[in-house]
């Protein structure tokens, strides 16, 4: 009958942290991923406003750094260094430093993640209309109507009316 051995500390699959080049965890992230290493890269989605325009923009979680699977005994280790974006990866001395699998899975689920444009306004903020038959009127956002639209009062006629504008119209 054959034995199966079972496998060791050492050669079961780990997170570790690999150190990036200052603005180029997206690019060391990419080419790891091109090398077949697995690689999580944690980006929030964060809105801003571009040339009058709210757009959300990716942003690494953890600037300069990312995580990468790797198996001591069976991963190739050796192009991680020359790999373009990649500083180094996090040792303590010389020995790579483990992470947790469930501060990974944590990081994961976490719902910061999930963040979109209309986080960008909240109920009750004061905003101005940038375009259109409003522009520069003082209003208040009411709530987002899509992802695109948004509901805000206006002061007219000695009263709020609620109106549906684009929320690219609306700056704080």
């Amino acid at each position: 009958m054959e034995q199966v051995s079972k496998p060791t500390q050492a050669s079961r699959p780990s997170w570790y942290v690999i150190q990036c080049k200052g603005g180029e965890s997206f690019r060391a992230a990419e080419n790891l991923a091109n090398q077949g290493y697995d690689v999580f890269h944690p980006v929030m989605n964060i809105p801003r406003k571009r040339n009058g325009k709210l757009i959300t923009l990716s942003e690494p979680l953890f600037p300069y750094y990312l995580f990468i699977r790797l198996d001591q005994i069976v991963s190739n280790w050796r192009p991680l260094r020359s790999t373009r974006g990649v500083l180094r990866l996090i040792t303590f001395g010389n020995m790579p430093i483990p992470v947790a699998d469930a501060l990974i899975d944590a990081i994961k689920t976490h719902p910061h993640q999930q963040k979109g444009i209309h986080d960008y306004f909240s109920p009750g903020d004061k905003v101005t209309i940038t375009e259109g038959p409003f522009k520069e009127l003082a209003a208040i956002f009411k709530h987002t109507k899509g992802e695109e639209r948004a509901i805000v009062l206006l002061n007219m006629l000695q009263r709020p009316q609620a109106i549906e504008i684009s929320v690219h119209q609306l700056k704080k």
